[in-house]
């Protein structure tokens, strides 16, 4: 099932309507849907549609001419393999000389592995026969680092014949409830904590299936798709992957500063910077900084935390107990994820809060235009969410619990407003108060008298970021 993706598509569709040739780079990790989008770009539009493969480059060669002879006459061996990639894409050129035509070149990046002269080559072909045709180009790969390296780099062959390029993300939380249909509210967002945004992912689970029954049959059981996931994923995608590992492991025990993860990892720090970049770009971690901070890249308040959430929950739940599934001890672990699950939930629940702020303003839904909106800290104190204008701030409350929010809360947020706002001069302050349980009623009264405090239910968060 493909959902949204609204803006790549309108991107790829508007180089498609240009009229000239287009080379369009599309990367991203694994699962996240690259083939799914383009794969949706393509319907209705001539196009050439090769998946590479870990082959030889003769082997390589000899597919891609078969793809090309069953676009062009029907059938695979219509054509005799082409002695060259120059001579396979002159017959493309001539095929695009006067009518646009899509050519994708998906897992691009196996091509480099067989021959890493790939994008000069390709350099060249653009150079000497498809820049003055109506060929429409795609590069897809999922390994990061190497597409980076040879295709967007300043001094990659390609840089300066690229036309455009998209990094494809995983979805945010309602894009991956549109791939959960059938969900209740507080599931869907259970079930989003679990998996995240990636759509592979997130086609695993059952709606009809209680979600620790899927977390059971899913997750926890050896041999399934999602049970050895992380790491395979790494093994796919990058050429150390067990320094990555040890960064990854560190980061998900509680090691959030670049020192104490190089430390913890056993990766010394001039070079923990290279592999903690490759991560982010990946979406697996992230770097935050409070949101007050005018220049994140320069604070040196940042922490790195998981992004991605099955990664953050397979090494909370399903990596440390390891030796335990595979003695088949699954109650065990299954009994230690009832009994985290609601407190895991949390951090996810404060992240699709901090999405839906984002949302309302979006829709011209929130009074002020916020520069940022993320969370705030200092060695004591935190604040779930803080939304920042020129003029103007919103702090925010989150709470993934069974008890509707009382007063006490509201207080202790309106105490560490004003530690906030010592570090600004904004004259606006308001106040939200996100609940998976509602509010009492001196909450609600309050609300109803003070325009400057928002009270946000599940099914309120629910329902108005859809529309």
């Amino acid at each position: 099932m493909f959902v949204n993706r609204e803006r790549e598509l309108n991107l790829l569709e508007q180089c498609y309507r240009s009229d000239r040739a287009e080379l369009f780079v599309l990367y991203g990790r694994r699962r996240v849907g690259k083939t799914e989008l383009l794969r949706a770009f393509c319907q209705g539009k001539r196009h050439l549609f090769y998946v590479a493969d870990l082959g030889t480059e003769s082997a390589s060669l000899a597919e891609f001419t078969r793809q090309i002879s069953r676009f062009a006459f029907g059938r695979a061996e219509a054509l005799s393999p082409f002695a060259s990639w120059d001579a396979a894409f002159g017959f493309l050129a001539s095929q695009a000389a006067a009518e646009r035509l899509v050519v994708v070149v998906d897992e691009f990046t196996y091509l480099i592995s067989a021959n890493n002269a790939i994008p000069s080559i390709l350099q060249r072909i653009w150079d000497t026969h498809l820049q003055n045709t109506r060929l429409m180009l795609v590069l897809c790969g999922s390994y990061v680092g190497l597409m980076e390296q040879h295709v967007l780099a300043y001094r990659a062959p390609l840089y300066g014949r690229r036309t455009a390029q998209w990094q494809l993300r995983s979805l945010g939380f309602w894009d991956a409830a549109l791939l959960m249909p059938g969900y209740a509210p507080e599931d869907l967002v259970r079930a989003y904590a679990v998996l995240g945004g990636i759509p592979a992912y997130l086609c695993q689970f059952d709606a009809q299936t209680a979600l620790l029954t899927n977390i059971v049959e899913n997750i926890l059981a050896q041999g399934r798709f999602l049970h050895d996931e992380p790491r395979f994923l790494l093994l796919q995608e990058l050429r150390d992957p067990s320094r990555y590992f040890s960064v990854l492991q560190a980061i998900a025990g509680g090691r959030t500063r670049l020192n104490e993860i190089a430390q913890s990892a056993g990766i010394s720090t001039s070079s923990i910077s290279f592999y903690l970049n490759t991560l982010q770009e990946m979406g697996l971690i992230e770097r935050a900084v409070p949101a007050t901070e005018s220049q994140a890249h320069k604070s040196k308040r940042g922490i790195y935390r998981l992004l991605d959430h099955y990664f953050r929950f397979w090494f909370r739940f399903v990596f440390p107990n390891r030796s335990l599934l595979e003695r088949g001890e699954v109650e065990q672990v299954r009994a230690q994820i009832e009994a985290e699950l609601e407190q895991f939930v949390g951090l996810a629940f404060e992240s699709i809060c901090r999405e839906f702020v984002w949302r309302q303003y979006q829709k011209g839904r929130l009074a002020f235009a916020p520069q940022s909106v993320g969370g705030w800290w200092d060695n004591n104190e935190e604040v779930d969410v803080v939304a920042i204008g020129d003029d103007a701030i919103l702090l925010g409350e989150c709470k993934w619990t069974g008890k509707p929010m009382g007063e006490n809360l509201l207080a202790d947020l309106e105490r560490k407003a004003q530690l906030v706002t010592r570090q600004g001069t904004w004259r606006s302050v308001s106040y939200a108060l996100f609940s998976r349980s509602g509010f009492t009623p001196a909450v609600t009264d309050r609300s109803e008298r003070d325009g400057s405090l928002l009270l946000i239910t599940l099914e309120m968060l629910l329902g108005e970021g859809q529309k």
